[in-house]
C-alpha cells in the first residue's frame, strides 16, 4: 500500500513525515545540481517509475533501459518543473508514460516495417509525415482538453490512467479521501469527453 506523502517544514526545508525531504523539495534542488538530491529522488520513485514502464512494454530489459532514459530526462529538465502546475510524482510519471508509449510506438513500427519487408507486398510509400502529424494533432487535443480541467481533477486522471494507480492508491498519493477521487475522475472525464466532442 502507498503511503501519502503528508508534507512539513523541518529546518526551513520541506520533509514527509519521516523526515526525509518531500519530492517536490527534492525535485528543486535537482533542478539547481544537486546530484544527492537526484540520488535520493531516484531511489524513491525509480521502483514506481519502473512498476509503470513494465506495465506498458511487459519486457524487463526494455523497461529498465527505458527507466534510466526516464530519469536522464529528469535530470535534464528538472529546471522546467513547475509545483505550482501539479506534484513531482504526477509530472515524473507522466513523463515515464510518455516515453514508455513511444517506445510501444517505436517497437510496433519496426515489427510492421519487418512485416512488410517479409512479405515483399507492394504498397504506396508510406507516409509517415502525415501519420506524424495525426498524432500530434490528436495529442495536442488531448493536451487542449486536459488544459481545461481543474488541478485536483487533471491530477488524479494523470495518477488513475496515465500511473495506473488504483483509485484507493491516488486517494493515498493526494491525500484525499477515496470519495473525493472517485469524484474527481467522474467529473474530469465527463469534462474530458465534452471537451474533444466524443459522444458515448
Amino acid at each position: 500500500m502507498l503511503e501519502p506523502v503528508r508534507d512539513g517544514i523541518e529546518g526551513g526545508h520541506q520533509t514527509d513525515r519521516s523526515g526525509a525531504p518531500a519530492l517536490d523539495a527534492l525535485l528543486a534542488r535537482v533542478a539547481e545540481g544537486d546530484q544527492q538530491a537526484f540520488a535520493e529522488l531516484y531511489d524513491r520513485i525509480a521502483p514506481r517509475v519502473l512498476g509503470l514502464v513494465t506495465r506498458l512494454l511487459r519486457d524487463r530489459a526494455q523497461s529498465e533501459e527505458v527507466t534510466q532514459e526516464i530519469f536522464l530526462e529528469v535530470w535534464q529538465n528538472a529546471t522546467r518543473y513547475d509545483a505550482g502546475k501539479g506534484g513531482a510524482v504526477t509530472w515524473i510519471l507522466t513523463m515515464a508514460h510518455r516515453r514508455a508509449v513511444d517506445r510501444v510506438r517505436s517497437s510496433q513500427a519496426g515489427r510492421d516495417r519487418d512485416t512488410r519487408i517479409g512479405i515483399r507486398d507492394w504498397s504506396p510509400d508510406y507516409d509517415s509525415v502525415s501519420e506524424s502529424v495525426e498524432v500530434t494533432m490528436e495529442s495536442e487535443r488531448v493536451k487542449k482538453a486536459m488544459s481545461r480541467l481543474t488541478e485536483l481533477q487533471r491530477q488524479a486522471i494523470t495518477l488513475a490512467y496515465y500511473g495506473g494507480y488504483s483509485h484507493s492508491e491516488v486517494a493515498s498519493i493526494l491525500s484525499v479521501p477515496i470519495g473525493t477521487i472517485k469524484t474527481r475522475l467522474r467529473d474530469g472525464m465527463i469534462r474530458l469527453r465534452d471537451e474533444m466532442g466524443v459522444t458515448s
